[in-house]
């Protein structure tokens, strides 16, 4: 087995809009907790003090003009180089004193991404619909994509270079975690979750995701996510449906050929036989593209394996 070198460069990563309130502890926390890690804060288009609160606080501040958590977290991953990253919300509801212990366990296990899921130190840190979606969300990609994970929305995490570095970040929003666990899960890598506090935010800062909405975009995502990464349960699901239909439509038709020797209902029959065509060209599509998807879950993995683990000599 490789040597690891005891000093890995780790890189706090910090997506941020309109924290001022909270930014300028939360910097400071992970500089003093971690007191070799770059601090970098990506400001995405705050119109408060939020850039000026991290720079006295000691933070590299860079920007993203786009708008949304996914975007920032693509120029992130794109522009930092590290050997472990920590990505952590801004808002000072995560525990900065539990990195040491999650940077530890990423290198000490060898894994690709430590999740660090969310133990509530109150009621209010957790809203009661974010909770619900939540444990929704996280059982649904359980169902589809393996369960290895409870909390699907967590924003702190600690991952390995070769997982950054590999990682597509297609999403534009908050739906960038459930995008985040998908990866993990197909790829089948090392992944670990451990329970941290997750506190309520201060007073002046306020949540920027909402409930109903970012709930749709995430559920949205896991139906793209389904459709391309496991196409033949996708269309074998619309299959069922589509033949089911079509002989519920054609049993009447049926019988009364039988009886009588006569289809006196032509449109009907129509309908039914398109619906059955329709059902089988539904099947042979995810035949297809099950084959179309290996191959690309294969060269995300060759990609994967062709990342180099900095900390290794």
């Amino acid at each position: 087995m490789k040597e690891m070198s005891p000093t890995p460069q780790v890189a706090v990563l910090i997506p941020c809009l309109n924290e001022e309130a909270a930014l300028e502890k939360v910097v400071r926390d992970f500089h003093a907790v971690l007191p070799g890690a770059l601090i970098f804060v990506y400001d995405n288009g705050s119109t408060d003090h939020t850039v000026q609160v991290a720079k006295r606080a000691g933070a590299l501040v860079r920007s993203e003009p786009l708008r949304g958590k996914g975007n920032v977290l693509r120029r992130m991953f794109a522009d930092v180089e590290a050997d472990i990253y920590v990505l952590v919300d801004g808002d000072d509801t995560y525990d900065a004193a539990s990195v040491p212990a999650l940077v530890n366990k990423l290198i000490v296990e060898q894994l690709d991404m430590v999740n660090a899921a969310r133990a509530e130190q109150s009621e209010a840190a957790y809203r009661a619909g974010h909770r619900f979606g939540n444990r929704v969300l996280t059982w649904l990609v359980a169902f589809f994509f393996g369960q290895r994970l409870m909390d699907l929305l967590s924003g702190y995490r600690v991952m390995s270079r070769r997982f950054v570095k590999s990682f597509p970040a297609l999403a534009s929003g908050f739906e960038i975690e459930t995008e985040l666990t998908v990866h993990a899960l197909q790829l089948r890598l090392p992944i670990a979750e451990v329970l941290t506090p997750y506190r309520g935010r201060p007073p002046a800062s306020s949540s920027k995701l909402r409930t109903i909405p970012d709930g749709i975009r995430i559920m949205r995502l896991i139906g793209r996510l389904l459709r391309e990464e496991r196409p033949l349960e996708f269309f074998s699901v619309a299959a069922v449906v589509l033949a089911t239909s079509s002989v519920v439509l054609a049993m009447p038709l049926l019988h009364e050929y039988l009886r009588t020797g006569l289809v006196p209902r032509l449109p009907t029959a129509v309908l039914s036989t398109g619906l059955m065509i329709l059902a089988f060209l539904s099947l042979a599509c995810g035949l297809i593209l099950t084959t179309v998807t290996r191959g690309r879950i294969e060269s995300k993995r060759l990609r994967y394996l062709s990342t180099s683990i900095r900390w290794d000599h």
